[in-house]
């Protein structure tokens, strides 16, 4: 089998590693795959060609993608970037894609990049994710998406999406291990000193109250109070005699000003708090969970694997600062 062609996407303001990152591992695993299998061929495209700016200020040259020929892609990548309202302003690049993506064996995004593939019609009815801060974002600009956010990468078919940022290596990584198999991604993860596949999901990266919205709100005066007394009783029946409503009326008022339940605000309060401690010291996880109203270390790892996919030993390792 001849190498495969991996085609990807530059404009002006790509986010570097998205582009990199994935060439890089495409580029090892091919070394890897010399004496064994076939590997790929790598090409840069942009919409005109030339030499392409990337958010960090490197340049980056590309192939006009008019001299591209549909049939001899393999693999199709669009990288992502940092436009503020997730309007990148690249009709052109959506058109060509729109035209180009069904014909290719598989078709890609990184972080962001979801949004052209989104904006071309090319994930209407398809599960897929993108950076965990923008997802949201995207559900709303396309709802036919199904989001699956927390994933590092998602395949639905022909489309494969990744997370934030460096996903884009574990995107690489595995569409290494489905055409080279897994001893080559593997043999790739080590030579690029990372995970072949990444333990948790994105939510891990997020500030567990991230995704709430944090604007002042009638209960902006509550919710100081709550995370002063994370230790106490914070059922609902308490939150409303705090708020001098009764439970009933209270829990309606919360959930439709705050965006979910009351419990579902004090279970994210806790796990920041808990986050806070894991990072910042060194108490032990039984201590952790009763300071911040979670009982017991029992419950603060159930809280932890169910919203991050990991537990508090490995999001110490992680992000704590001590050593």
């Amino acid at each position: 089998m001849p190498d495969r062609l991996i085609v990807m996407i530059a404009y002006d303001g790509v986010n570097l590693i998205d582009i990199a990152g994935p060439l890089q591992a495409f580029e090892s695993a091919t070394l890897q795959a010399k004496d064994t299998a076939s590997g790929y061929r790598m090409v840069t495209a942009s919409e005109r060609g030339g030499a392409i700016r990337t958010a960090p200020g490197l340049m980056v040259e590309t192939r006009p993608l008019d001299e591209l020929i549909a049939s001899d892609i393999d693999t199709l990548i669009v990288p992502g970037g940092l436009p503020a309202d997730g309007v990148f302003g690249l009709d052109r690049l959506v058109a060509w894609l729109a035209a180009t993506g069904p014909s290719v064996r598989r078709l890609c995004s990184v972080c962001t990049g979801a949004f052209l593939l989104g904006d071309a019609g090319l994930l209407n009815g398809k599960r897929a994710t993108t950076h965990w801060s923008r997802s949201e974002e995207l559900s709303r600009r396309h709802p036919a998406i199904r989001m699956e956010a927390d994933c590092i990468f998602v395949n639905d078919g022909q489309v494969w999406t990744s997370g934030g940022v460096t996903a884009g290596i574990d995107l690489a990584l595995a569409l290494i291990e489905a055409d080279l198999g897994h001893a080559i991604a593997a043999a790739t993860a080590r030579q690029l000193v990372v995970f072949v596949k990444r333990p948790g999901g994105q939510n891990q990266f997020r500030t567990p109250l991230a995704q709430q919205h944090r604007s002042p709100t009638t209960f902006t005066p509550l919710h100081t109070w709550m995370a002063e007394h994370l230790h106490e009783d914070l059922r609902v029946e308490k939150l409303a005699e705090k708020a001098g409503k009764s439970p009933r009326n209270f829990a309606r008022l919360y959930a439709a000003e705050v965006g979910c339940t009351p419990a579902r605000v004090v279970e994210l309060m806790r796990l920041e708090a808990a986050c806070r401690a894991l990072e910042e010291t060194g108490r032990p996880f039984k201590a952790i969970a009763a300071d911040v109203g979670l009982g017991n270390e029992q419950n603060l790892r159930r809280v932890m694997q169910r919203q991050f996919g990991i537990g508090p030993s490995d999001y110490r390792a992680r992000f704590s600062g001590r050593m």
